[in-house]
């Protein structure tokens, strides 16, 4: 059951958007929802995706979404969903959006996707960050501008969530030292690209095979980075086809070595997974800090 609250703010923006009587008909748990609800609604007015959650959980979580689903709109690289409408009520935050049918994959699937993805990286600034904080996962992600990349992924990425993890007693001094190292090396082995929109939350829950068998991003966690992250993220979990990397590099060439670079990028998501998940991941983490 949809919270009262949330159906009568949804139909009070019908009403005044576009004069028209918001019914909600029938709705049905989405997956993913790890930590909102998700919703498909299907109403008087079509079918939308809702998600939902505790409005003191995770503030300003649907905002910043919104705002990172227009931002990837606005490239005009990649499809995602169109932001219906987003609001914070006095006990719930909550965002509606366009319901992505979901089809097979076209044969060319992960080119078309590598190209897309490829184009979105085109997307450029002068600065590594984002003029607001939103999140990764269920964890604040700061964005605080940098003019250096490895200023950047260091202070913003890396050692914000290793000082988490020494916090929560799941990484050790031994770690942090390894880290340290490695944070000593980061500007020979990273090299310098204009800061460019990145999905930043790239692996393949976050993506739907639309209708016309294309994809279309979901669940951004934005910012203006190293495109790098973004392929690296890809290859957790899974990974995506081979034809994905290799038409990805024939659309937007990638500077050589770039396979080699994939698990230091890795370390953050791997940091995020270890503070949310636990120990499991440190395994992980501290084999590709012995690496390098």
């Amino acid at each position: 059951m949809i919270p009262g609250q949330i159906q009568q703010a949804l139909s009070a923006f019908f009403q005044q958007q576009q004069h028209a009587d918001f019914q909600i008909l029938s709705s049905r748990p989405l997956g993913g929802g790890s930590i909102n609800e998700v919703h498909l609604l299907i109403t008087t007015l079509g079918s939308f995706c809702l998600k939902y959650n505790n409005n003191a959980s995770f503030p300003k979580m649907f905002e910043t979404e919104a705002r990172g689903l227009e931002l990837l709109s606005g490239a005009g690289a990649i499809r995602v969903p169109k932001v219906i409408f987003q609001d914070d009520l006095s006990d719930y935050s909550f965002i509606l959006l366009e319901f992505i049918n979901s089809a097979n994959q076209t044969n060319t699937f992960f080119k078309d996707f590598a190209h897309s993805l490829a184009r979105l990286h085109r997307s450029k600034s002068e600065l590594y960050g984002l003029d607001y904080n939103n999140y990764m996962g269920s964890l604040s992600q700061n964005n605080c501008y940098h003019t250096d990349w490895v200023d950047f992924f260091v202070e913003e990425r890396l050692d914000k969530q290793v000082k988490l993890a020494l916090h929560k007693g799941l990484l050790d001094q031994s770690g942090e030292r390894l880290f340290e190292k490695l944070y000593l090396r980061l500007s020979e082995l990273l090299p310098e690209e204009p800061a460019c929109l990145v999905h930043g939350d790239l692996w393949s829950g976050n993506f739907i095979v639309s209708e016309n068998g294309k994809a279309c991003l979901i669940d951004p966690a934005v910012y203006y980075g190293n495109r790098e992250v973004d392929l690296a993220m890809s290859t957790l979990f899974g990974g995506f086809s081979p034809e994905f990397y290799n038409s990805y590099d024939e659309e937007y060439p990638l500077i050589p070595g770039w396979k080699e670079r994939l698990d230091l990028y890795n370390l953050y998501p791997l940091l995020i997974h270890l503070n949310l998940f636990g120990s499991s991941y440190l395994g992980s983490i501290l084999s590709i800090l012995r690496r390098f």
